[in-house]
């Protein structure tokens, strides 16, 4: 039985939040409706399969308060990441779900680029933004985490490329939280047909205080397109961690999704990515670390649609000390989705006696015509290994990194964007310790 609270905010405080943002009346109404699923809905459970393994019951949401609306200072707390891009098309910053920066190039802007708080996409919306927004990638009715989202959602970033625009450079989003502060942020992506860029987000804490992050993630790839987007979870270690994040995958379109996760308290991350046209491509690349007590669970879903489709999903976990991992995957076929490719893999490293890793692939295959294939693995650090590399002038630790590190190497080498590749490589090599 869950202990928290079951109304940590009140209606009344909702529509003091509403009253607080100038929002057209066809978001607020959403947002009612997204209340309304709120209020209807109970916490997790660990009698629930979905959480059984995830114990939530530390978490006490009545401590946070919902977004504010006043602009953020950035000479208050300037927050900074960890991902050193030598360049980008345009960067959006955000401090406690309220705006800081955002920014684009001018050419970009002028071949009808937007990338910037979602919050200003609000004004004079364009019809794709209202048909689009938390309908199409994103279910309110999900779960209490997802209704409060959507009821609440503050700050975020949105991406829109044009047909047939192509960007080198990546775009950068950059979500800090202070203590005691919220993340409600929202990242809404849509790619129209033909179009191609490179999307990179990161999360900071600016201090070592408790943190709430309540996200949701929106990724609309259009036919012929074609999308790298990475996510680089790194909160602090008492920062609670709640995100659902989809993609939808056109005809002929690429999703290459690289996924870091390294911090928080606890993280429950739902990942789906919808095979939505023919010949939709994707990959999926996760590196997660854990150590202390955390606790990192991932659910992902590959969703086959149409025929002839192709998705790759590969998870690769260390984990130390008492933390642990949980990952459940599942490739979904549907009946007309003939000739459908499917993959997933999630390979476990133990460095600790006390660690536990929970892996748990499956499938649902309703056609007769696929190949799907998926496994798991766990192991731990092969004794005769370090003692080799000790022998030749390497300490425990030293031998202990280098093999942490190759064990990751096979997701790197499928991360094409090199400073996310080295950014990864060298904040998992400064957490490892000695192997127990």
């Amino acid at each position: 039985m869950t202990t928290l609270s079951a109304a940590p905010y009140s209606t009344e405080e909702f529509e003091a939040f509403l009253d607080r943002r100038d929002e057209p009346t066809w978001l607020i109404e959403r947002r009612r409706q997204a209340w309304r699923h709120f209020l209807k809905l109970d916490w997790p459970s660990r009698s629930e399969e979905e959480w059984m393994r995830t114990d939530i019951r530390m978490f006490h949401p009545e401590r946070y308060s919902l977004p504010g609306s006043e602009p953020a200072s950035l000479e208050a707390n300037a927050p900074t990441g960890e991902l050193a891009l030598e360049s980008v098309a345009g960067h959006v910053i955000s401090l406690d779900s309220l705006p800081l920066i955002s920014e684009v190039q001018d050419e970009l802007a002028e071949q009808g680029v937007r990338f910037h708080s979602l919050s200003e996409g609000l004004v004079d919306a364009p019809d794709w933004l209202v048909e689009q927004l938390m309908v199409r990638a994103f279910d309110a009715a999900y779960d209490r985490f997802a209704a409060l989202h959507a009821a609440a959602w503050s700050g975020g970033a949105l991406l829109y490329v044009p047909r047939g625009v192509r960007i080198e450079q990546p775009f950068h989003v950059l979500s800090a939280m202070s203590d005691g502060g919220v993340d409600f942020g929202h990242l809404f992506v849509l790619l129209e047909e033909g179009a191609e860029a490179t999307l990179v987000c990161e999360t900071a804490s600016v201090g070592e205080g408790d943190g709430f992050h309540c996200g949701g993630v929106e990724l609309l790839v259009g036919p012929r397109a074609s999308l790298r987007f990475v996510t680089y979870q790194n909160w602090n270690r008492r920062t609670w961690h709640f995100a659902h994040q989809k993609a939808c995958v056109d005809q002929d379109a690429t999703l290459e999704w690289t996924v870091g996760a390294l911090g928080s308290r606890l993280a429950k991350v739902n990942q789906t990515v919808e095979l939505e046209g023919k010949g939709a491509r994707c990959q999926v690349n996760g590196t997660m670390f854990t150590e202390g007590r955390q606790h990192l669970a991932y659910h992902t879903l590959q969703h086959h649609r149409q025929p002839h489709g192709t998705s790759d999903f590969l998870y690769k976990t260390a984990l130390q000390d008492e933390s642990r991992t949980v990952w459940r995957g599942m490739i979904r076929v549907e009946p007309e989705a003939q000739r459908t490719d499917g993959y997933q893999r999630c390979d476990n490293l133990m460095l600790s006696r006390q660690a536990r890793s929970d892996s748990i692939p499956g499938l649902e295959i309703e056609a007769d015509d696929v190949r799907c294939t998926h496994g798991s693995t766990t192991g731990t650090v092969d004794e005769e290994m370090l003692f080799y590399a000790m022998s030749r002038g390497f300490t425990r630790r030293e031998a202990a990194r280098m093999i942490v590190t190759g064990f990751f190497q096979q997701v790197f080498d499928r991360v094409t964007v090199p400073s996310v590749r080295d950014a990864l490589a060298r904040a998992i090599a400064t957490r490892v310790r000695e192997c127990d």
